[in-house]
């Protein structure tokens, strides 16, 4: 396993990995961490037969997802990973789609046994993670810096796989598309986030606005964002 590997990796849009990685087919689907629930949305839509179960452990993103528009086959929950609130083998596929590195340092390991206690045997982690690399990255840090907390999210999957529970199916590195209107639309969608209280200082302000006026065209900015996705199956 490793963190990041640029060679060829190519530009896809997140919805075409987990398509070509995962089937949906009748599954049991857990999407931990779903944020505004627009992958579990996706899915839910695109394969009627899968039941989806969507949790959110931030409270504000939770009541805007039950306000939002509700599938027959989607049900929103509220929940963190290190505990998480179904019984044991309930599930055929865990989605972590950029959430593990949100996990406390500390409660990362207990996460990822909680999925594997909620994992029919055999079932999978679909576990999608930003690589601390990138254009886009080098602007969030300067107010938001990761790299530590990416690393132990990195960490605790290795562990996972070397302590033998889990088994390493495939890991895959591509650059995903993400298109940033203009400073206002990037203050909305990575600044003043629910989950995250991020307290900007006018030199902070500055510097994030300065960088990102960098790669701005008449119709906005684009970035290729690293990521790599790994993919467990739990050994019975």
């Amino acid at each position: 396993m490793q963190q990041w590997d640029p060679r060829g990796a190519p530009v896809l849009e997140t919805a075409a990995v987990y398509e070509e990685l995962l089937d949906f087919k009748d599954a049991k689907v857990l999407d931990l961490g779903c944020g505004n629930g627009a992958i579990s949305r996706a899915i839910a839509k695109a394969h009627k037969s899968a039941s989806v179960t969507a949790l959110e452990v931030d409270t504000v993103q939770h009541e805007a997802n039950l306000a939002g528009p509700q599938l027959p086959n989607l049900e929103f929950g509220l929940g963190g990973a290190e505990r998480i609130p179904a019984e044991d083998e309930t599930f055929d596929i865990v989605l972590m789609m950029m959430s593990l590195h949100h996990v406390p340092l500390d409660g990362m390991a207990q996460a990822l046994r909680e999925v594997r206690r909620v994992l029919l045997p055999g079932g999978l982690l679909y576990v999608a993670e930003p690589p601390f690399a990138g254009a886009f990255n080098a602007i969030i840090r300067l107010f938001h810096d990761e790299r530590e907390a990416r690393a132990a999210a990195f960490a605790a999957l290795e562990t996972v796989v070397a302590s033998g529970g889990m088994a390493l199916v495939t890991e895959k590195f591509f650059l995903t598309p993400l298109h940033v209107a203009d400073f206002a639309d990037f203050e909305a969608r990575f600044i003043n986030t629910t989950h995250t209280k991020h307290n900007l200082s006018p030199a902070q302000r500055e510097a994030v606005e300065k960088q990102l006026k960098q790669h701005m065209t008449p119709k906005g900015a684009d970035f290729q964002r690293p990521m790599r996705v790994d993919l467990l199956r739990k050994l019975s």
